[in-house]
């Protein structure tokens, strides 16, 4: 029971830190007047900045990220990091002229314009580890099925591994070894469709049908499996918008 519950705690941890991958964002503030010293906070990471005059900035974030834009002169502003952030690496924030209105009702947390202040006031919380729950840690990549089976039939003991010989003489080491790319590959083609789907054909058209065919025709090609290893978003996205290009001129020849 104690080890499956350890189990379970490990492969949470897991999941949560596979998604915890942040980057530099750069961000270029758009407001009424003076942009100069805004308080930027990344409330889900901890981290903070502040623009300079062009209303330029620079921060830490990943997925999901919830960051706050307070000025004394300028209304709250939160935005929450989106998949296509993520992919520019860039972002332009509004923010509206702050209008005092007298007798006014504050629930909840006020941006005051002070930098240290707002920190404090946020409720800035890092991410639980196992350190916090006082188990063994492990933070290497858990192993499929597949991954698992290759590494029996590679591995022995003794002064000569009967087992690995075996499995080389019989093809199965192979076998296996294809196994675990033709599974990466679907893997990274499944993570691919849930990433990039809603901005690729927000963007540009293609029938719901045809979606499916479409991301076959992108495993196809060479490149697919370096841009898998490499996991650059903006690489990704702009391979995906050249071979939708060229799948759209396919099929339209075929209609012709």
């Amino acid at each position: 029971m104690r080890n499956n519950l350890i189990f379970i705690i490990l492969t949470w941890f897991f999941v949560i830190t596979s998604h915890s991958q942040s980057m530099d964002v750069k961000g270029k503030i758009n407001a009424p007047h003076e942009v100069d010293g805004i308080h930027i906070i990344n409330k889900t990471a901890s981290r903070f900045t502040i623009s300079n005059s062009y209303g330029e900035f620079v921060i830490q974030a990943k997925l999901n990220d919830t960051i706050l834009f307070s000025g004394i002169s300028y209304q709250p502003k939160e935005v929450i990091v989106t998949k296509l952030i993520m992919a520019s690496k860039e972002f332009t924030v509004y923010l509206e002229e702050l209008v005092n209105a007298l007798d006014e009702v504050v629930v909840g947390k006020v941006l005051t314009g002070d930098l240290l202040f707002d920190i404090t006031n946020a409720d800035l919380k890092r991410d639980l580890d196992f350190y916090d729950l006082g188990i063994p840690g492990y933070t290497g990549k858990l192993m499929t099925q597949t991954e698992r089976r290759l590494r029996e039939a590679t591995s022995g003991g003794g002064l000569i591994p009967i087992f690995p010989i075996i499995n080389a003489i019989t093809g199965r080491t192979k076998r296996l070894k294809e196994y675990v790319k033709f599974e990466k590959l679907n893997t990274c083609l499944e993570k691919m469709k849930s990433d990039f789907s809603a901005d690729l054909f927000n963007n540009y058209d293609l029938k719901d049908e045809k979606r499916a065919e479409f991301f076959y025709y992108c495993q196809d090609d060479p490149e697919f499996e370096n841009l898998c290893k490499s996991k650059n978003d903006m690489a990704t996205l702009q391979f995906l918008v050249a071979k939708l290009e060229s799948f759209n001129a396919i099929l339209q020849t075929q209609k012709d």
